[in-house]
């Protein structure tokens, strides 16, 4: 019965409408060729060798252009490769094929919303901590923050926050109920998943509640994430529940690589006061109910105060992109403060198009290049590029503790072997790599000497350093670095360190995880 609901799940129909489609681009192009062909042969029979000629020079033309393109434009360097081999062997195909996938690009008209929109809420955060303050406060680490600030304008450095972090899904539950609860004026989420089951249910009995209330209610969540969740329509019954909810960028048949762009974050502000991210999506494994694939080890921050504006803003700017309105949120922001020690600072990250920077991984290589003691990392997939692993490599060679937790039980088999076959590279130059032997990783986090951190959705891998909408909080010297670095010894003690022998793989093993990271750039 599972399998027959799985097999004709909108997630498989929608898999093989892609499929189907992309199926039938090739299909017309091969057909294109065939038909020119046969033209040449029945009606220019006696010019036939000349025109074989012409076409022949104009696909080395085609691509010979194409490979120059692929070389010359402003892209990560390593999907680079992929697209030179695609059309260097598939020739005029390979070309077609580059033409239609290269570009992970959101919408013309949704790139022309995200200025508007963020043209208008531009400097509605002013600047909470004075640049002199900022660089007396946190030290060497102050670059990082003003670089955040600088590619993201709605990234302000905050003081008067207070942080708490929470070690496990289940460990935060009832306290993000409680604060739910409390909501008088406003409640926004942002998931990648919703999935029904007793964590979700728990959390929509609240809102409807709330929204009886009077209370103001937004949902958002990703279309394609939660696509095996909930049925196509279900943002409809929130709706007629009180809830206004939309879906970030709804599946449409067509051929292109915009599905590609997906909304990976994982927000709750409630009343511009009291903010939650982390790795948890609303469903049950991410609580512990259910073990699909061992103990689901996640991570959470709460934090509360003047910081949580900048969730709030950046709710409200891609709830906008989705209902295509740039409203006011100056009646959302707060100038709420609580004692909180350090600095917080909330951000977020985007296809380049739209934010300018993959400001996900520089941020995560910046810190890796501050560190000066030990800087240890979580994450569910390590898929990385050049200049990350560079940066863990250096900072190995120049005497830092470096760590990387990643899970021993696999969600995705393919993508933990992609994952596994990094292992070796890193680990003959000195990196520690952890595998979490009780279950399975989804934790984004990294610590550095007790000073800096970020626990956020932005794993260590291709998709959320280029193409997804990514957030995390950054933090300085604030109560809940203490508990990460403490939860974070539990963890590595109870996992297992890899050694060189572990990283080594059969031949066969080897030459699939290869040729499969040539590609890994692309999807």
């Amino acid at each position: 019965m599972k399998i027959l609901k799985k097999l004709f799940s909108r997630f498989t129909l929608v898999g093989l409408t892609i499929i189907l489609l992309f199926l039938l681009m090739v299909g017309v192009l091969i057909g294109a060729f065939l038909f020119v062909n046969l033209v040449v042969v029945v009606v220019y029979p006696e010019a036939e060798s000349y025109i074989r000629w012409a076409i022949t020079i104009l696909d080395y033309i085609i691509m010979i252009v194409c490979v120059l393109h692929v070389a010359n434009r402003d892209m990560v360097p390593e999907t680079k490769v992929p697209w030179l081999i695609c059309i260097i062997t598939l020739n005029l195909l390979g070309a077609a094929i580059y033409a239609v996938f290269s570009s992970h690009r959101p919408s013309r008209r949704s790139r022309r919303l995200y200025r508007n929109i963020s043209a208008k809420t531009a400097g509605a955060i002013p600047r909470a901590v004075p640049r002199a303050a900022l660089h007396a406060g946190l030290g060497r680490w102050a670059a990082v923050s003003e670089s955040l600030s600088t590619a993201e304008r709605s990234a302000v450095i905050h003081s008067g926050t207070a942080t708490k972090y929470f070690p496990s899904g289940e460990a935060m539950w009832q306290q993000y109920l409680a604060d739910l609860k409390g909501a008088e004026k406003f409640i926004f989420l942002e998931y990648f998943i919703i999935e029904k089951g007793q964590f979700w249910d728990s959390i929509l009995a609240v809102l409807e509640q709330k929204a009886k209330d009077g209370v103001e209610v937004r949902l958002m969540y990703d279309d394609i994430g939660s696509m095996s969740k909930v049925r196509f329509n279900y943002h409809r019954k929130l709706r007629k529940k009180g809830i206004a909810c939309v879906k970030f960028n709804p599946f449409v048949p067509v051929v292109a690589n915009v599905h590609n762009n997906r909304d990976h974050r994982k927000i709750t502000v409630i009343d511009g006061k009291v903010g939650y991210t982390g790795g948890l999506n609303l469903a049950d494994e991410y609580v512990n109910v259910t073990h699909p694939f061992g103990y689901w080890k996640d991570t959470a921050v709460r934090i509360e105060g003047q910081a949580v504006n900048n969730l709030t803003l950046n709710f409200l700017q891609l709830y906008d992109m989705q209902t295509r309105k740039a409203e006011d949120a100056a009646p959302y922001l707060t100038e709420y403060t609580v004692p909180g020690a350090g600095f917080v600072q909330p951000y977020f990250d985007g296809p380049a198009p739209l934010y300018g920077r993959h400001i996900g991984e520089d941020v995560y290589i910046s810190i890796i290049n501050e560190a000066r003691d030990y800087v240890y990392m979580t994450t569910p997939y390590l898929i990385i590029d050049y200049r990350m692993r560079e940066a863990l490599v250096m900072a190995a060679l120049r005497g830092v503790d470096v760590r990387i937790l990643t899970p021993h039980i696999p969600d995705k088999k393919l993508v933990f072997s992609l994952t596994r076959s990094n292992y070796m590279a890193l680990i003959k130059e000195g990196v520690k790599i952890y595998e979490y032997t009780p279950g399975f990783v989804h934790a984004k986090m990294i610590l550095a000497d007790d000073e800096v951190g970020t626990v956020g959705t932005i794993n260590f891998d291709y998709r959320s350093f280029l193409y997804h909408f990514e957030n995390a909080v950054f933090m300085y010297r604030t109560e809940a670095l203490r508990e990460m670095k403490e939860d974070m010894a539990s963890t590595f003690a109870a996992s297992k360190l890899q050694t060189e022998e572990d990283a080594k793989r059969n031949v066969v093993f080897r030459f699939i995880c290869e040729l499969a990271k040539i590609f890994a750039p692309l999807f």
